[in-house]
């Protein structure tokens, strides 16, 4: 880690690969994404964060938050520290005052925390150089590369408004349903249509 330094990134997506579930970070203006391989509980957590989807009781991030706020402190921003030995290790940066607070966290939980306060993601220039790969490469399912900015030819003539509120009643469905794949897929189209 010693003197790294950071860059401005965002959470691209969630993707279920044939090595298990990755969260892909993408630095802001950047071509290039880290996939971080993640369990299945955390890929959940992060896709709920991302889609603002309200639960009826509070999943562990959420309680996470909950304390930090009754604390009186406040998440400034998350970190991808570093990758060592094929993990990755990460920190959350808090502020109680005017004290300063960094706590070591995996990747996951730091993410999921970041998906839920739509606070700042950072990740080391180091990590992107050595785990980077171009989004262009990133394939889904049906061997189509995926891409946030581009719009699906057999939707072009469906009203944007229309079908952003079909989608939004669609993921809300898929979450209750904990059909995590299927919500994510309908995050990023909607993510698409914004």
């Amino acid at each position: 880690m010693g003197n790294s330094s950071f860059v401005e990134a965002e959470i691209w997506t969630v993707a279920r690969t044939d090595k298990g579930n990755a969260v892909l970070v993408k630095p802001l203006g950047s071509e290039r994404a880290v996939p971080i391989f993640i369990g299945q509980l955390e890929a959940q957590s992060i896709l709920i964060g991302l889609g603002n989807v309200p639960m009826p009781r509070p999943l562990t991030h959420d309680l996470v938050i909950q304390m930090l706020e009754k604390l009186g402190v406040t998440v400034e921003r998350v970190e991808i520290t570093d990758l060592r030995d094929g993990t990755f290790y990460g920190r959350i940066l808090m502020k109680q005052g005017i004290k300063k607070i960094s706590i070591d966290s995996r990747p996951s939980d730091a993410l999921g925390v970041a998906a839920r306060l739509h606070c700042p993601v950072f990740i080391a220039e180091s990590v992107v150089e050595e785990a980077g790969i171009a989004v262009n490469m990133i394939q889904t399912e049906d061997d189509q590369t995926i891409s946030p900015f581009s719009d699906d030819e057999d939707e072009s003539d469906t009203e944007p408004d229309n079908e952003k509120d079909r989608l939004l009643t669609e993921l809300q469905q898929a979450v209750e349903a904990e059909n995590y794949e299927e919500a994510a897929r309908l995050r990023d189209r909607i993510n698409e249509l914004s």
